[in-house]
């Protein structure tokens, strides 16, 4: 594996890489990842997810777990530590790959851990010199990030050009940011152009302003009083389309279409139709938060190039 940091070219395919992340559990990382990269790609981008997480809950996301593709992070784990090449699997969704993680994972990790008493930046930098040759093939690229695994964490955000972080509306997910600020300030010397493409609020329900309105507060005062940190779209929580989704292998999108397919009670009771597995009505409202964050996702990452290219 080549030394040093990585190269102009290579570093330019990788500037659409976003790491989601935060040092916190339990804010959504792997259900924004999912459904986020379906809508990109159901919309023409060509996306590739990476599941960095050895809990590998992605696979539930997007229904693969236990099929043949499902080798729970071992193909990946091979090519961290060794520096080998690897395949993504191809069209888990049209126009969406995957790099399958899992608990395979941990094995990458404590190699990692080993290389980096020795070599911390070739480390850091394993992951980039992995994505950058398939890079290319890809209009977007998005890391779901472990949440307290600090070298696979800080391996995604040297090879992201953006971190997206999530966060709920209490102190403790908020203390999860000075996390993410460790990691970013950790690979400065190896990626200087890695930015915070925006903080999103998850689990708030729409109702809650006064608590909304207080953790955008909070955020924008970490962030020298910046209101453009957050993004104005929000995620609510459905414990209900969570379990569903799940259980079916469905991104919420893909439910919310089931529900909408599914016979109307009346037409079940005169024996017009069969009773279709019940899904919760929620779904729309839940897609449709999903929806909302993948514009703002593209309008802020267009809006970023836009001005890069102004000021070359």
């Amino acid at each position: 594996m080549p030394a040093g940091p990585l190269s102009a070219n290579e570093r330019a395919a990788l500037s659409r890489t976003i790491a989601v992340i935060n040092s916190k559990g339990g804010v959504l990382k792997t259900s924004i990842s999912a459904n986020v990269a379906g809508y990109l790609a159901s919309s023409g981008f060509r996306v590739l997810l990476v599941d960095l997480d050895p809990q590998g809950n992605l696979a539930e996301d997007l229904g693969y777990t236990g099929q043949e593709t499902d080798d729970e992070g071992e193909s990946f784990a091979r090519a961290l530590m060794l520096g080998e090449q690897v395949g993504p699997v191809t069209a888990v969704r049209q126009n969406l790959d995957v790099l399958v993680g899992g608990p395979r994972l941990d094995e990458a990790v404590a190699v990692l851990g080993v290389k980096a008493s020795k070599d911390p930046d070739g480390a850091k930098l394993s992951l980039a010199r992995l994505l950058a040759p398939i890079a290319p093939n890809y209009d977007i690229i998005l890391l779901d990030c472990p949440p307290g695994d600090e070298t696979l964490q800080s391996a995604a955000v040297a090879a992201a050009r953006y971190a997206l972080v999530p966060i709920k509306s209490d102190a403790s997910s908020r203390k999860g940011m000075a996390g993410v600020a460790a990691r970013l300030e950790g690979v400065l010397t190896l990626n200087p152009r890695i930015d915070l493409l925006g903080v999103v609020l998850v689990a708030t329900g729409k109702g809650a302003t006064a608590i909304q309105a207080e953790a955008r507060t909070h955020v924008s005062n970490l962030f020298n009083s910046d209101p453009d940190v957050l993004f104005s779209s929000t995620i609510r929580h459905s414990e209900a389309v969570a379990q569903a989704t799940r259980e079916r292998g469905l991104l919420v999108y893909e439910l919310d279409e089931s529900v909408k397919r599914a016979p109307k009670w009346y037409q079940v009771l005169r024996g017009e139709a069969t009773a279709s597995q019940l899904a919760p009505r929620t779904a729309g409202s839940v897609a449709d938060d999903y929806f909302n964050l993948s514009q703002e996702i593209v309008s802020r990452i267009t809006a970023a190039e836009q001005e890069e290219a102004q000021s070359a």
